[in-house]
């Protein structure tokens, strides 16, 4: 019996299948035939360099970037016509399969190159009274007689406000509602919008008409009371919830395209809670990546598909990168989530894991390294420092404290603690400065050390940055500009604060520098 027994797990596992999805927004790939939509650059023969030149270079680049990838499944967005689909598809033949739409006026579609059996497609149209964009493109997939579906998008970009965004999402969502509960289903694509677009819609006046809401967020509920739907409760949620896979990255690593500099994930994959439940597909837990080879991504760039002054120059690629994840019908398993770590956290370093908490986390002896009004820098000894923002009224720099940590929050990827109870005062500490960290022996630029106090910070001030004595620069941020030091003059920080904006390390600046 028991050799029956793994007989047949064996069997399972022999014949369980791991396959891969990707999404590349390639950035207008148009063929050389001259039609009403195309864009104006994009006319063939005329003063742009549109021609066979820059054609094969941008086909045969685009070429070389999915062959590289080698996904099983990859969703391709601004892909002029069904022709240019057919085409890459002879260049790859080991793609047996592939899907295209676009409305007929429409430049650009959406479509899916596919080494996995693609049983039917169907369009779910969105339209507008005054703009015309794309169709969502509903593809259901075979592999070992499991049936599941993906949802390519390509969303309207934001030259236009929120709402267009939110009725793309409200017509996807209806559809996954009327989908079994259990359904194995993926959404990905170019969204044109951020994993956490609800923490800058309120910001972009032109872009909210929704009174805060977002399509990626609130509709598609990848977020529930402003809070993400993360591994730890995306199967105990009694309404249909999505999880970002996004959010499988650290957050110095979340991105795949760049905007002055900014790190931004137009490009996303979701995935739907059934895919967590191990009955029939699988994602694999952490598997999710951005594919950015040198030639791809370099020196902090996207080397995009390079236009200047409208006329093509021959080189280049997209400014999106690929996004890729991996999936599975292996079910030896009893639930992929249990191959996520699920230790007690008893440290700050624990809680930079977490994108939020389902319960009070107990912290002993955290010392208060740095006190301004209501902030503070809370440190354990032998571990990593967190920010408490205008909430830190009760504690005294150079105590001591254990404390119930209830809730944290990520602001543009600084972690800082947002409630807590004061559980038992320790004391003063003596020495607590020496938890202080020398700048001259870490690199400050690694994300680690976000939170930390720092001393021996010496440089010049100059339009907004410190450039220090390695030829290195990093922002000095302050919420009063007048606290900032005067232009071009030399400077030592006693007392820095390391801090983090949107992928980048700055130092936050509480008091006026003298």
């Amino acid at each position: 019996m028991i050799k029956l027994l793994f007989l047949i797990l064996l069997s399972l596992t022999l014949n369980a299948k791991t396959f891969t999805v990707a999404s590349y927004n390639v950035e207008n790939l148009f063929d050389l035939e001259k039609n009403r939509s195309d864009y104006k650059e994009y006319i063939p023969n005329t003063k742009s360099k549109w021609n066979q030149r820059s054609f094969n270079i941008k086909l045969n680049n685009t070429i070389k970037v999915l062959k590289d990838i080698d996904a099983d499944i990859i969703a391709l967005q601004e892909i002029e016509n069904r022709q240019m689909m057919k085409q890459l598809q002879r260049k790859l033949p080991q793609y047996k399969y592939f899907s295209f739409t676009k409305y007929r006026n429409s430049s650009v579609g959406i479509g899916f190159l596919s080494k996995i059996k693609i049983k039917a497609n169907q369009d779910i149209n969105v339209k507008f009274s005054n703009k015309l964009f794309r169709p969502l493109l509903e593809t259901t997939f075979e592999v070992e007689n499991i049936e599941f579906k993906i949802f390519n998008n390509h969303w309207p970009s934001k030259r236009v406000a929120e709402s267009y965004r939110v009725k793309y999402a409200k017509k996807l969502f209806d559809r996954l509602q009327k989908l079994p509960r259990d359904y194995d289903y993926i959404l990905l694509g170019d969204f044109n919008s951020n994993y956490d677009e609800f923490k800058t819609i309120y910001r972009e006046k032109k872009l909210n008409n929704t009174n805060g809401i977002t399509g990626i967020n609130q509709v598609l509920n990848t977020t529930i009371n402003k809070r993400y739907v993360t591994y730890d409760d995306i199967l105990k949620r009694g309404k249909k919830v999505n999880y970002n896979l996004w959010l499988d990255l650290k957050y110095k690593d979340r991105f795949s395209n760049k905007y002055r500099g900014k790190n931004n994930t137009p490009d996303n994959i979701i995935i739907a809670p059934a895919l967590f439940d191990n009955k029939k597909l699988s994602y694999v837990p952490k598997s999710f990546k951005v594919f950015k080879p040198n030639y791809l991504y370099k020196n902090g760039k996207v080397l995009r598909w390079k236009m200047k002054g409208r006329v093509h120059q021959g080189h280049g690629f997209s400014d999106h990168l690929p996004i890729i994840a991996t999936f599975s019908t292996n079910k030896t398993e009893k639930s992929p989530l249990k191959k996520i770590e699920k230790k007690e956290i008893n440290k700050i370093s624990q809680l930079y894991t977490k994108e939020k908490l389902l319960k009070e986390i107990y912290l002993k002896d955290v010392v208060v390294i740095y006190k301004h009004g209501k902030n503070a820098i809370i440190k354990q000894k032998n571990d990593r420092a967190i920010y408490l923002y205008n909430n830190a009224q009760d504690l005294s720099e150079g105590f001591s404290y254990d404390l119930a940590i209830s809730q944290i929050k990520d602001y543009h990827g600084l972690l800082e603690v947002e409630d807590y109870k004061i559980k038992k005062h320790n004391g003063k500490v003596k020495n607590y400065k020496s938890l202080y960290l020398n700048a001259k022996k870490i690199d400050i630029f690694d994300t680690k050390y976000q939170n930390e106090i720092l001393t021996n910070i010496k440089g010049t001030f100059k339009k907004g940055k410190l450039y220090l004595d390695n030829n290195k620069r990093i922002k000095l941020f302050a919420k009063n500009k007048k606290d900032l030091p005067k232009e071009n003059t030399n400077i030592e920080l006693k007392k820095a604060h390391l801090s983090y904006y949107r992928g980048n390390v700055q130092i936050l600046i509480h008091e006026k520098i003298k």
